[in-house]
């Protein structure tokens, strides 16, 4: 599922899925595409909530691309099938783990976003149904950190909880509708606004250069797909990196396309005034915003298992290596481990966003951590991959993939250094 985050244009703007293996099928051409374009996007742990989108992020899909193919090149020629593998196996362990360390804390800080979320939409959805006026205090039953409380443990942690999660292979299918429909409604809403919308102040320019750079955690948070992207490669029928190429272009042209159309008629109807989280700018009552809501909960109760299960897998390979042994030596002790593991991930998830409401502070944190995994890994992989060439002659086609890893890994370098220093010192310490 794609989560955005509709933020002021030209201020900071405060929004991956990791897949699973999926069994191979044997599609039609289209089909293959829609199911591939679906399983990127549509597992995607962030709901489409909305976010401005400009011409610097068209021209950054020409690197986010170039990053899934340069992935499944290297997943094809080290014969591995997800991302920390082919890290692990192309760059040598060092990086390896370092990859395998932050794809944990990328999406343990995902899983907080995702409650904060859902948080945000019940608040709305509680209003409506308890006929009570936008921020008056309610019943206890209605209070915020009850409410997400509940949810969470009547529907997250059961979902969590099994060793497998081919049980929400509709999950996908959920995400995309939610998708489709949140950004049609905020287009609708605009082309015909409701009487009491007043828009604030539009800008129509950044503040400054640095509101530029500090809009790129979100723009890494809603692009980035790659670490799912390595397992969705292998199971294409027929895996090539040529007819991936195509179907990567595709699904980041229909992304951008949603996220075009949310964050600009998002932003155009409330202006500056607009809030982190598009929908929350609507009115309670609206019942077709409501529904959008309810879309946005369904795809974060069936995503953040997913995105869980991906962190405990990433957790349980390090504590495995750690100790000297492998999977298959200690199966026995497997399922004790695996629900110590989801019940303190899930405790420690709840328990930060009952206590860090805005989801913008949590997005600026994870935020460089995407640019990682969409720039600074596939640059290394890229380096790594044509260093291993054994051409006593290099041609200049490889010079140039080279210097095209050099530029990747500088340019992630400098989003992940710049974004976290900017969420530590003003995010964080404000």
């Amino acid at each position: 599922m794609l989560t955005c985050l509709c933020s002021r244009l030209g201020k900071d703007c405060p929004k991956q899925i990791l897949g699973k293996v999926l069994r191979k099928k044997k599609l039609g051409p289209e089909r293959e595409v829609r199911r591939i374009r679906s399983q990127i996007f549509g597992e995607k742990e962030q709901p489409p909530l909305a976010q401005p989108i400009r011409e610097k992020e068209q021209g950054m899909l020409v690197f986010i691309i170039s990053g899934l193919v340069i992935l499944a090149y290297c997943s094809q020629a080290s014969n591995e099938r997800t991302y920390q593998e082919v890290v692990w196996a192309v760059c040598g362990k060092l990086t390896g783990v370092l990859c395998e360390v932050a794809i944990a804390v990328y999406t343990f800080g995902t899983c907080i976003a995702f409650l904060i979320i859902i948080g945000d939409q019940q608040d709305k959805i509680i209003a409506v149904m308890a006929k009570e006026p936008e921020g008056a205090s309610g019943p206890w039953y209605t209070d915020r950190k009850f409410t997400i409380s509940l949810t969470a443990f009547l529907f997250i942690l059961p979902l969590s909880i099994p060793r497998e999660i081919g049980f929400q292979k509709y999950a996908s299918f959920l995400s995309v509708v939610g998708t489709w429909y949140v950004t049609a409604i905020v287009i609708i809403k605009y082309i015909w606004p409701d009487k009491e919308m007043t828009p604030g102040n539009i800008l129509t320019r950044p503040a400054s250069w640095m509101a530029v750079f500090n809009a790129m955690p979100t723009i890494c948070f809603g692009f980035q797909c790659h670490v799912s992207s390595v397992p969705v490669f292998n199971s294409m029928q027929q895996p090539e990196v040529k007819t991936w190429g195509g179907v990567v272009t595709a699904a980041m042209v229909i992304a951008l396309a949603v996220y075009m159309g949310t964050g600009i008629c998002g932003f155009l109807t409330f202006g500056a005034a607009v809030d982190p989280d598009v929908l929350m700018s609507y009115p309670s009552e609206d019942m077709a915003v409501a529904v959008a809501r309810a879309f946005i909960i369904l795809s974060v109760l069936t995503s953040y298992p997913i995105l869980h299960f991906c962190g405990r897998a990433v957790v349980e390979g390090l504590w495995l290596r750690y100790q000297g042994v492998s999977v298959e030596e200690d199966v026995g002790r497997e399922r004790r481990r695996r629900v110590l593991q989801t019940l303190v991930w899930f405790l420690l998830t709840l328990l930060l966003a009952l206590f860090i409401p805005d989801i913008g502070k949590v997005i600026s944190v994870i935020g460089g951590l995407a640019a990682c995994f969409i720039f600074v890994f596939p640059g290394l992989c890229l380096i790594q991959a044509k260093l291993s060439e054994m051409e006593e002659v290099k041609p200049a086609s490889w010079w140039v993939l080279v210097s095209y890893g050099v530029l990747l890994v500088t340019l992630g370098a400098f989003i992940f250094g710049q974004t976290t220093a900017n969420a530590i010192f003003v995010d964080l310490l404000a």
